[in-house]
């Protein structure tokens, strides 16, 4: 006769997700939901079409994250009552289908914990994601399209929208740089383990001699703000050039002078945007960038100045995080944490979570011994 016990897993489960959901406060999302579904049905929220956006994306995150909250707590019970029902008819299957079950709960409430880890300033917000690619030459374009395609394939992955903002196509293969923008709860404080330079070695499909080659691409994670309203350009301090966008090779894809470079001379930052229609929109679009990049770099130089007085300065922003072999032994291997796969192809489908995971859980130590 069939005897499946998971009652202790479940029970484990259970208490990690009651963890879990006093961290996240149910009653405060819930409130969250109310007054925002309030001010969304007002008759004249879209005279300000502005803020009726960010009500509405905000309503639509919090909605969405209840949702998984009350999902996985559904899916425990159902659980339980598979697990009865599989003992009490002796169903082999419903048995197999409870085991699986259990599986997709412990992955789905690990996922939901590490997200309890993320208390930053910035991390419940959006993410605008730039890759640029390094050393390397075609090795190196062509790298940093793939590392654009991976996030992209995670972000599918995890229903989670993108916009890409900017693309800056490579004379050979791949691209020089590319921006886009992941609309989703938590998304910077998630994909933001992500920033950090990359490095990739394979035998390089560019050359004749069939040399390994050593490439690196650069990845920047900055968060979506509504109004960066704490900085303030002049507009003597930027720069602002227009040109035609255009498409892989070169090729030109617009006949107007539509794509706006915006340089702040000060810092030497710039930001390029060709994806809206207009010259105007790209403008817009691009200062909303700078200003965000403008605000981080404030706020990590004060983070700085703060560990150079206490005598504690770590040098970590930009260093080497993560290799990619691709010859001989294959193999993804994170150097902060030490995750590994030796999968690369799923890794650059967009397999992500244990890496950002790991990294997640890597930078919450880092940050509570420092």
């Amino acid at each position: 006769m069939l005897e499946l016990d998971l009652s202790a897993e479940i029970q484990a489960l259970r208490h990690t997700f009651g963890d879990i959901s006093e961290v996240v406060d149910v009653n405060r999302l819930r409130e969250d939901i109310a007054r925002l579904s309030e001010e969304a049905g007002a008759p004249d929220l879209w005279d300000d079409t502005e803020n009726a956006q960010k009500v509405t994306s905000a309503l639509s995150h919090r909605q969405s994250e209840l949702a998984r909250i009350t999902g996985i707590a559904q899916r425990l019970d159902d659980l339980e009552v598979l697990v009865d029902l599989a003992n009490e008819m002796g169903d082999e299957d419903s048995a197999i289908e409870a085991r699986n079950e259990l599986g997709t709960l412990t992955d789905l409430i690990n996922q939901l914990e590490v997200q309890t880890l993320l208390d930053g300033e910035y991390d419940e917000r959006s993410a605008i994601v730039t890759i640029r690619s390094g050393a390397g030459g075609d090795d190196a374009t062509d790298f940093a399209e793939m590392l654009m395609r991976m996030y992209l394939r995670w972000a599918e992955r995890h229903k989670y929208p993108v916009k890409v903002m900017d693309t800056s196509y490579a004379e050979g293969a791949g691209i020089k740089s590319a921006t886009f923008e992941i609309d989703a709860p938590y998304a910077f404080g998630t994909i933001s383990v992500e920033a950090g330079t990359h490095r990739l070695a394979r035998i390089s499909p560019f050359g004749s001699a069939d040399k390994r080659q050593t490439s690196f691409a650069a990845v920047e994670v900055i968060p979506l703000m509504e109004e960066a309203t704490e900085v303030d350009i002049p507009e003597n301090d930027i720069r602002v050039d227009v040109f035609r966008s255009s498409g892989p090779g070169g090729q030109s894809v617009n006949t107007t002078d539509s794509a706006v470079r915006i340089t702040h001379l000060p810092t030497g930052i710039v930001v390029s945007m060709q994806n809206e229609k207009s010259q105007i929109q790209n403008r817009a679009a691009a200062m909303r960038v700078l200003q965000n990049r403008l605000l981080l770099l404030q706020k990590e130089q004060e983070a700085a100045k703060k560990k150079e007085l206490a005598g504690n300065i770590t040098a970590s922003w930009g260093d080497q995080m993560r290799s990619y072999f691709l010859y001989g032994q294959q193999l993804v291997k994170d150097l902060r944490t030490g995750q590994e796969s030796g999968n690369p192809a799923a890794v650059f489908d967009g397999d992500l979570d244990d890496f950002i995971s790991a990294g997640i859980r890597w930078r919450k130590r880092r940050d509570d011994d420092d």
